[in-house]
């Protein structure tokens, strides 16, 4: 038989709250009214209750939420439809997404870019989903419409009572494009300390290898087509919402004559991270603490990390 510190040990990392920790039970059987029944319920909910960080399937769940985010964006982008209704299921409430159309593409490799972007996005979906089961979200509403004008007005990119459509134009995309990339390359990082399972590490360090790949193209493109003001602009935002602290942020130009900075690392060359926190506190476009809700979510996460 399993001893009894490996079941804890399975029961905790299979379920996100204690709930799902008591389905779970049920499942297997060792949910009853015996004393090794209660005795491994008592145990596992000490546990869960004295840890101080989040479950591996919370933080699972957390990056299902952006990947959601990422894959809507860059599926109307480049082929004018969101995810497949069967990739939006879950638990917690089911949202729509508001907004998005396709992008006007003039440039084939361009096109050729977002629909790659959007192939890997979609795929990541696919992955935490599966690797969540039935503990994995389903997709929360998502706002592709106000939160980016919302974004670009705080930002200073257009002025106030202008819209901003990131899909309008292959400019505009690449700059909503750099919202998200940047996040999820410092979210995925800071999460890392979060996960001790190694065969979910090392599937998170690939699913941030990727981001960086995307990171990386569109910072490049970006200087590539002049865009250097607006993004700087947005990386300021981005930096101004995270919270008081070190600079995690970083445009794609320094110093006065346009040198290009497209690899954003800190003085040792590695980069940046963010706190699940940080992170909601930009796509809810709103800084401070116990924010649940706002900007790209507008019911906020699915979850139980949702609160910034």
């Amino acid at each position: 038989m399993f001893k009894k510190t490996l079941l804890v040990d399975m029961i905790n990392r299979s379920s996100e709250t204690p709930a799902d920790r008591r389905n779970f039970l049920r499942g297997m059987g060792l949910l009853s009214a015996g004393a090794v029944g209660a005795g491994l319920v008592g145990t596992a909910t000490a546990e869960s209750a004295s840890a101080a960080t989040p479950s591996e399937g919370s933080v699972l769940n957390f990056a299902l939420n952006l990947e959601y985010l990422e894959a809507e964006f860059y599926c109307y982008a480049a082929y004018g439809h969101g995810l497949a209704d069967a990739l939006a299921t879950g638990t917690g409430t089911q949202g729509g997404v508001t907004g998005g159309h396709r992008v006007p593409f003039k440039s084939k490799a361009m096109r050729y870019y977002a629909e790659e972007i959007a192939n890997d996005e979609i795929a990541h979906v696919k992955f935490l989903r599966t690797a969540l089961g039935s503990a994995a979200v389903s997709r929360p509403a998502i706002n592709l419409q106000e939160s980016f004008t919302g974004a670009a007005v705080a930002a200073g990119v257009i002025k106030q009572g202008e819209t901003f459509d990131p899909f309008s134009s292959e400019a505009f995309f690449l700059l909503g494009a750099f919202l998200f990339e940047d996040v999820g390359v410092t979210a995925y990082k800071g999460a890392a300390p979060l996960i001790s399972t190694p065969a979910y590490l090392e599937a998170a360090a690939g699913i941030l290898a990727v981001e960086a790949y995307h990171s990386g193209i569109v910072r490049t493109l970006l200087y590539e087509n002049g865009l250097d003001a607006p993004t700087n602009l947005i990386s300021d935002a981005r930096d101004s919402l995270d919270g008081a602290g070190a600079d995690k942020d970083q445009g794609i130009t320094v110093g006065s004559g346009g040198r290009a900075n497209l690899v954003p690392t800190d003085a040792n060359s590695i980069a940046f991270s963010r706190t699940p926190q940080e992170v909601l506190n930009i796509v809810y476009l709103t800084p401070g603490t116990g924010v649940t809700k706002g900007g790209f979510y507008p019911n906020g996460l699915n979850g139980e990390i949702a609160t910034s």
